[in-house]
């Protein structure tokens, strides 16, 4: 169903229908409240005629409502009374009538006294309707009498029909505002559906340079435009940076590619002595380990974006004891100490061969950088509802114009001769270590308190 189908029926026509339905009901109620009225109506005009009925001038029978003198005022509305005498035959009755005593005139013989009064409905000659009551009433001195009186129920058909006329009419004007609404309301919504269809298929396609138009509305239709918004923002952003990765990698093999076919070139051009040979060899195979190392790095962060990661407890201290004990040898042959500042036993919810990785990297990073003679600082810092993990050298430090891009693939280099004095980094180390703080709902920062060397955070919830 249709969108637009749906909102006229769920909108406009049940309520609609619901309306009708209301009119109908309370037009039913008010006709049944009207007829009672009358009902009532007759039998107190019987209550005070069977009282008076007989209480005329010499005890002669009398109808009080002839005698009333606001008779001409009532006239219009009052009901008609007849009464029959103990023969069937007419009396006398209200308003007065000529064939009173006339040998066709209509016979109405009495029932017997007591019995409750009886209510019916009859149609007149002219097509209306009359309610009547027929009452059977005694004589002080013997005898009964039948009362029969009738009021035209042509002012409530009246009323009735007014009624209906004028809240169907409001009830059909209310249905077509409701269809204009909802045709109203189903076009907008489709136009702005529309639009975010067209964008998800756009994203499907791999599309994400078109911009969504922002959705002035604050209904949840709105709130899923803003989402998508930002959604696309940080797909463009992906791409760009995806993009920027296999440039920047293109860029870093294709410099050791090129020093190797340089290299080989040069050895292959004439006879060359074993030892001008070697150190050729020597140098392709710094090149081939440069590459190797690339190319494991480039294939860490992939893994570690596709891995779906099982958490456990992991002793932090533990983890850092571990860490150092692997990075010592590298430490030694470079003349320098690591040390962990704080051995506790603090808990956190991660996937250990991740973290690991994360702070071999930062080890390593330290280890390039750092002094000889200098002392590489492990140090765990626990908090109410964090926990820190920071590993901090004495060496050069961060420039300050390289701390925006610091965690940036291929682009966290320190100036030449103080960034990479081993010529094997690649900017990666880093950037792996942000994702993995990520993943595990941290993040990864650089302390900037710190005036002598680099101290690198790895900052993790403790829940």
């Amino acid at each position: 169903m249709k969108l637009a189908t749906r909102m006229w029926l769920l909108g406009a026509a049940v309520p609609a229908l619901g309306v009708l339905l209301g009119v109908i009901v309370a037009g039913g109620w008010f006709r049944h409240h009207l007829e009672a009225a009358v009902d009532r109506a007759l039998l107190a005009q019987a209550a005070v005629e069977s009282v008076s009925l007989f209480d005329g001038p010499g005890g002669r029978v009398h109808l009080h409502m002839a005698t009333s003198p606001l008779v001409d005022s009532v006239r219009l509305f009052a009901p008609t009374g007849d009464l029959f005498g103990p023969d069937g035959r007419l009396v006398m009755s209200y308003p007065p009538r000529a064939d009173v005593g006339s040998p066709s005139q209509e016979l109405l013989y009495p029932g017997v006294a007591g019995p409750s009064p009886r209510l019916t409905t009859q149609a007149g000659g002219d097509g209306g309707r009359f309610r009547v009551l027929l009452v059977t009433v005694a004589a002080p001195r013997g005898g009964l009498y039948t009362l029969r009186l009738s009021a035209s129920l042509a002012q409530l058909d009246g009323s009735a029909k007014a009624f209906y006329l004028t809240t169907l009419s409001l009830a059909m004007l209310f249905g077509v505002f409701l269809f204009a609404l909802q045709a109203v309301q189903a076009r907008r919504l489709k136009a702005r559906l529309r639009r975010l269809s067209e964008h998800i298929a756009a994203l499907r396609e791999g599309q994400v340079e078109h911009s969504l138009a922002d959705d002035a509305s604050r209904d949840e239709i709105g709130e899923l435009n803003h989402v998508l918004r930002e959604t696309t923002a940080k797909l463009r952003g992906a791409r760009a940076g995806q993009e920027r990765l296999l440039a920047d990698a293109a860029h870093e093999l294709r410099t050791p590619l090129g020093l190797m076919r340089t290299s080989l070139d040069l050895a292959l051009r004439r006879p060359r002595p074993i030892d001008e040979l070697r150190a050729t060899l020597d140098e392709v195979r710094r090149e081939v380990v440069r590459l190797g190392a690339l190319c494991q790095r480039l294939l860490d962060r992939s893994a570690m974006s596709q891995a779906e990661w099982d958490r456990s407890p992991v002793n932090l201290g533990t983890l850092a004891e571990e860490a150092a004990q692997a990075a010592r040898a590298e430490a030694e042959t470079r003349g320098v100490l690591i040390e962990i500042a704080a051995r506790e036993e603090v808990l956190v919810s991660a996937h250990a061969p991740a973290l690991r990785q994360a702070l071999d990297n930062l080890l390593s990073n330290a280890l390039r950088y750092a002094p000889r003679g200098s002392t590489i600082h492990v140090e765990i810092e626990h908090e109410a509802d964090q926990v820190r993990l920071a590993v901090r050298d004495e060496g050069p430090g961060v420039p300050e114009g390289l701390r925006a891009h610091i965690f940036s693939p291929f682009r966290c280099d320190r100036p030449a001769g103080q960034m990479q004095p081993d010529g094997h980094g690649h900017g990666l180390g880093l950037n792996i270590t942000q994702e993995i703080a990520a993943r595990h709902a941290g993040r990864l920062f650089l302390d900037d308190r710190n005036h002598h060397g680099a101290r690198f955070v790895i900052e993790l919830p403790t829940g």
